[in-house]
């Protein structure tokens, strides 16, 4: 069995394992993110980040994102950063808020060298607030990242994360509330600067039926 057959079944098995095996309502999307992370000198990064979100079929936008941060490397493999992030949700069905997060995140590195098979985490502790209901929402994200070589330049990506409430408000329940699962890989376009396209799974925990968006997805990542 080649190393592509390996890697691809391991996605597979990843995938599977991590996705919550119940009916739910279907919704394919269309994501599409910028970022940047910006060597500020004496350890200090900032980070910049985007993303629009096309929901209903892909038909609309029905989510925009912005989230700057500034980050501090404690080591080569590891960073602390503090940030802020802006929600516009605009569904189909309801009505549009307007969501302001305050964050903190450890990114580490678990296992590898980064050149060959390297798996990564990155912790998120988020404080939520939205402009038309009352209440803070706390939550976690824990996300752990797979990388390999697929060839010289070219990478092969699968991660999984999971959204995980600590307290309920109108608008976050507690527990599990989203879980996304990505697989795809990463295309140098020139130094510092890569695209990642990919296929991700989105399970979202609502109350009655559950939602999966069915996300083709497009990440453009530049480092200066």
């Amino acid at each position: 069995m080649t190393h592509f057959a390996k890697l691809m079944g391991a996605t597979a098995l990843l995938l599977a394992t991590t996705a919550p095996a119940v009916a739910a309502d279907e919704d394919p999307n269309i994501w599409l993110a910028q970022s940047a992370t910006i060597d500020l000198g004496g350890d200090m990064l900032l980070g910049l980040e985007a993303q629009e979100r096309f929901t209903n079929d892909a038909s609309r936008l029905g989510q925009f994102l912005f989230r700057p941060s500034i980050g501090y490397k404690l080591d080569k493999s590891t960073s602390i950063h503090l940030g802020y992030a802006y929600v516009y949700s605009d569904p189909q069905n309801g009505a549009s808020t307007n969501e302001h997060r305050a964050f903190q995140q450890l990114s580490f590195r678990v296992a590898g060298d980064g050149k060959g098979v390297t798996v990564t985490g990155r912790t998120r502790f988020e404080q939520r607030f939205l402009e038309e209901t009352d209440g803070t929402g706390l939550r976690i994200r824990q996300q752990f990242r797979l990388t390999a070589p697929l060839s010289e330049k070219v990478r092969a990506i699968a991660w999984t994360e999971a959204f995980i409430g600590l307290n309920q408000t109108r608008f976050q329940r507690d527990g599990i509330g989203l879980w996304r699962n990505f697989a795809g890989v990463s295309v140098p376009l020139g130094k510092g600067v890569s695209l990642e396209p990919g296929y991700l799974n989105q399970y979202v925990v609502r109350t009655g039926t559950d939602r999966i968006d069915h996300v083709g997805n497009l990440t453009l990542s530049a480092s200066f």
